[in-house]
């Protein structure tokens, strides 16, 4: 049976889509441009929210999988990128409400009292499928959690607490799914379920740990050289051992922080960064920097918010009765999950410090034969 000819309209619901820019009242007739502004340009970043969800969860429901073949990482880079440019443009959409001035939001901002950015239930999805953590949320500046702000006025239910009570059920994060995967992979041919696991492991982050160590030891040499005086050579002696420690550290994590678990994908992320160049290599290492690319545009997604609320209120209290832009710069400054992928830019060195691999040709293309 054939479907019958459509048009664009039906398609996309022009109509329907047309007849959501009401308000409270559902009457745009009796709204201000400003106003209907206000709610559009809302409306369409929840719609980018949607996108990035669906493409957030396809990413992480491949990494379910026991088993994730390298050219299956080209999807998910994909998904990625996606994600990264939707960001990208809705942190331009920050420059279409910074066209309201303070005096004309100001003529219908009461009418948003109770109401904040903080409900929007998508983007709680979006940081919670990511693998923010529940213990490092701001809080709001109210009684009770920011789960609490997400019912109805009384405590009813409502369907953003739905939404966000179902994202937190749904598990693994696409952090946790991510460092499962980085946890199985081989690091120079060894993968973890291998005999001797533990001391190839130990061995590399020995190796690489004395490799940084080389490359800090080449950088404080040269700075001591043109250092001014005895008091700055004494500062930069002390700032490049500081460096040297908190690799150190960072390469062999307490039991308390994670052990070996944590050891081993650390190692891994390492491991890939710094032999890029290895042809099963070229798909892990490029999804990596796709991680970087989104956290780092969802970073500067909050701080454009942030100065756009400042630009156009000041510091007034939120509308929902948060801190404001204070609250928006905190999640801003402490948001962030993919911490490790951050810290290993402080760890790389130059390539022909690297260590040399024992087995490189086990990241070599093989023939189905």
């Amino acid at each position: 049976m054939h479907r019958p000819a459509t048009s664009y309209w039906d398609y996309i619901q022009v109509e329907s889509l047309l007849n959501l820019q009401g308000g409270i009242d559902r009457d745009e007739s009796s709204l201000a441009n400003d106003e209907v502004l206000f709610i559009t340009v809302h409306q369409v970043f929840e719609l980018w929210f949607k996108l990035i969800y669906r493409e957030l969860r396809s990413a992480r429901d491949l990494f379910g999988a026991p088993f994730v073949r390298e050219q299956e990482l080209s999807g998910v880079v994909h998904s990625l990128e996606r994600i990264a440019t939707l960001f990208r443009v809705s942190t331009q959409h920050w420059e279409v409400m910074e066209t309201l001035s303070t005096r004309e939001y100001l003529g219908f901002r009461d009418k948003l009292m109770g109401a904040s950015g903080f409900q929007s239930a998508q983007l709680r999805q979006i940081e919670i499928l990511f693998g923010l953590a529940e213990s490092e949320r701001v809080a709001l500046g109210l009684e009770g959690s920011y789960l609490e702000a997400l019912k109805a006025h009384g405590g009813a239910p409502s369907p953003a607490h739905a939404r966000v009570t179902a994202a937190l059920a749904d598990l693994p994060t696409f952090k946790t799914a991510i460092e499962a995967w980085l946890q199985r992979t081989p690091i120079d041919g060894i993968g973890p379920g291998d005999p001797g696991a533990q001391a190839s492991l130990q061995r590399f982050a020995d190796g690489y740990l004395a490799a940084h160590g080389r490359a800090v030891d080449q950088s404080a040499a040269r700075a001591l050289e043109i250092a001014l005086g005895d008091g700055d050579r004494e500062r930069l002696r002390k700032r490049y051992a500081a460096e040297k420690e908190s690799v150190r550290l960072f390469l062999n994590p307490t039991a308390a922080e994670g052990g070996e678990r944590l050891q081993r994908v650390r190692c891994a992320m390492i491991f890939i960064e710094t032999y890029r160049e290895l042809a099963l290599l070229a798909w892990p290492r490029q999804l990596l920097e796709s991680l970087v690319a989104v956290e780092q545009l969802f970073v500067v997604f909050r701080q454009r918010h942030a100065r756009m609320v400042e630009r156009i209120i000041g510091r007034r209290t939120g509308t929902g009765g948060s801190a404001g832009v204070d609250y928006l710069d905190s999640t801003a400054l402490k948001y962030r999950v993919f911490r490790d992928l951050w810290a290993i830019r402080t760890i790389q060195v130059p390539r022909e410090l690297a260590p040399q691999l024992a087995h490189p040709e086990f990241y070599g293309f093989r023939s189905g034969a």
